[in-house]
């Protein structure tokens, strides 16, 4: 049970996934996440260290995040499966914070964000994240892709930026006019990265044939992941090769092989109050991006499905934690956490396995980073951006409702033009304008034939759907398009679903023109939502019990007596 508040509000347990599945660990669990964990961990890797670079920031930050941030999520989480860390969704928004605040705004925002995520999963607005329509979100999945890939243009082709801007169209233009220092060393690499990663896993769908050693052994090399395989070809060949290419070490001058001391960051509340969009927006995108995820690995694995308040508040521990030690914002990430539920994973541990795993390398071979060439981690985020959008959507829009195309493509276009905020705020609006006309598209009203014995001056029209500030125009014309020889307006309600208030001014309004006419207004088949708003407003008491009755015999009887 959760801790109840003098109003009454529940708050939810902070009860993490990893105590429950503690309770039937066993040895053979053990071996598969030890497994698991080491595999995640390899492929993270060299997407940590990618993700950090193209964010703006150094890349052993995104290492610590996978660390520090890794850990905690899956300690502290509420799925037995997902992995988190510093994601490509976070690429642009980090890149423009960084760019217009400074990285020291950066960790506050991120600071800022976790507590909010943590206090969305303690007033259980988890939920709430799922309301969130699938068309925004592709619209902005695609965005944020479209502009990964744009970012990574400058490594692929080793030009020589010094600073490139946040927006698109200055990308564009800054890109355009720096073409002339273009690296064709730098693309080779990248683009051999690219194809390494994209064909690598068909390596391992070979035939195994008994008479062939060379084929089992490639295959049996197939298993480790792509990126890797391409990042540790394109890191010895320009080390063994000199090869004259940019380097982590030549623009960070390498990765420190010690984690931080914690440090507190500069807070003050000038700072705050700018960053309160910035930290909306990451706290949003953590929460919809770690959710998502879930969900993923929901459907992948048949462990019990994720709590996503207490998800929302290991995710908010994790943001409020790595900061200190210099990361960057963390959520859940598909890709790894794909790759952990087909490797075996069966509970949190192997995301902290995963963690630690990364602790060791940065620990053990750190210096080898140097020589990682930064075009080679430009292709692997190609592959990821690729990877990341839903391009299928775009051509399965003629399927769909004119609304549907618009809600999705304008989140898109504003996620690319503007950013994220604005195409996330926009999009909800106008989901929430397009459902509005919806349902007011579904709201009737219909004249009903009566038999030939009723009275001619009995009128019956029925309602269908739900009466709301959306559809009252429909309710108003009724007064407008009556008979002129009614005297009895009977409206049945027994399809009427539902009534807000301002239906609810609607009726009354229309009722108090009836009288003006002379005309009695009668309800039937009275809904038990429409019903109690009726009662505590006082409109059933003005309208007479007489004139609420059960069914439209029952009001036909009433009219003609």
């Amino acid at each position: 049970m959760g801790l109840r508040l003098p109003a009454g509000i529940e708050l939810a347990s902070f009860r993490p996934r990893l105590l429950d599945d503690w309770r039937q660990y066993n040895r053979q669990r053990f071996v598969q996440d030890i497994s698991a964990g080491l595999t995640v961990g390899v492929v993270a890797l060299p997407l940590a260290m990618a993700f950090a670079i193209a964010s703006g920031v150094k890349p052993e930050q995104g290492l610590i995040t996978a660390i520090i941030a890794g850990f905690l999520i899956s300690a502290l989480g509420g799925s037995s499966v997902q992995i988190g860390g510093p994601a490509g969704a976070f690429i642009v928004i980090v890149y423009g914070i960084v760019q217009r605040y400074g990285l020291g705004n950066l960790l506050i925002a991120t600071v800022l964000a976790g507590a909010l995520m943590f206090l969305m999963g303690l007033f259980k607005l988890g939920v709430l994240v799922r309301y969130i329509p699938v068309t925004i979100v592709i619209g902005f999945t695609n965005g944020i892709a479209v502009l990964i890939a744009v970012s990574q243009v400058k490594d692929l082709l080793g030009l020589k930026i010094e600073h490139l801007p946040a927006d698109f169209f200055s990308q564009i233009r800054t890109l355009a006019h720096h073409l002339d220092s273009f690296n064709p060393i730098a693309l080779c690499i990248g683009l051999g990265c690219l194809a390494i990663v994209i064909l690598w896993p068909k390596l391992y769908a070979l035939p195994a044939v008994a008479h062939s050693p060379a084929q089992r052994m490639l295959k049996a090399v197939a298993r480790l992941p792509g990126t890797i395989v391409a990042l540790g070809l394109a890191t010895a060949s320009t080390a063994l090769f000199g090869l004259s290419v940019e380097t982590i070490g030549s623009r960070f001058g390498g990765i420190p092989q010690t984690l931080p001391s914690p440090q507190w960051p500069a807070f003050s509340w000038d700072g705050i109050r700018q960053l309160f969009i910035p930290t909306l927006t990451i706290a949003m995108l953590g929460a919809i991006e770690s959710l998502l995820c879930a969900r993923v690995a929901d459907s992948l694995s048949d462990r019990p499905r994720h709590d996503p308040n207490q998800e929302l508040m290991g995710q908010g521990v994790a943001n409020m934690v790595v900061p200190f030690f210099g990361g960057i914002p963390a959520t859940g990430t598909i890709a790894r956490t794909v790759t952990n539920v087909r490797s075996g994973a069966t509970s949190p541990v192997a995301g902290m396995v995963h963690a630690l795993t990364l602790l060791a390398v940065v620990l053990v071979a750190a210096p080898l980073a140097s020589h990682v060439p930064l075009s080679a981690l430009a292709g692997i985020l190609l592959y990821v951006a690729w990877n990341m959008g839903e391009w299928h959507e775009f051509v399965r829009l003629r399927q769909f409702s004119m609304l549907y195309r618009v809600l999705l493509v304008g989140t898109f276009v504003l996620t690319v033009v503007f950013d994220l905020t604005v195409a996330v705020e926009v999009g909800l609006v106008m989901a929430c304008i397009f459902f509005i006309y919806r349902m007011s598209t579904l709201f009737r009203v219909e004249a009903v034939a009566l038999p030939a014995d009723a009275p001619g001056t009995v009128q019956v029209i029925t309602l269908y759907g739900s009466l709301f500030f959306g559809a009252v125009a429909k309710v108003e014309a009724i007064a407008q398009h009556l008979r002129p020889n009614t005297q009895v307006l009977v409206l049945d309600m027994q399809r009427l679903i539902s009534m807000d208030t301002t239906g609810l001014d609607a009726l009354q309004q229309l009722h108090r023109s009836l009288q003006r006419r002379g005309v009695r207004l009668v309800l039937c088949h009275l809904n038990e939502q429409p019903r109690g708003l009726m009662e505590r407003s006082g409109f059933a008491a003005e309208l007479g019990a007489h004139n609420i009755v059960p069914d439209v015999r029952a009001a036909l009887a009433t009219a003609a007596a």
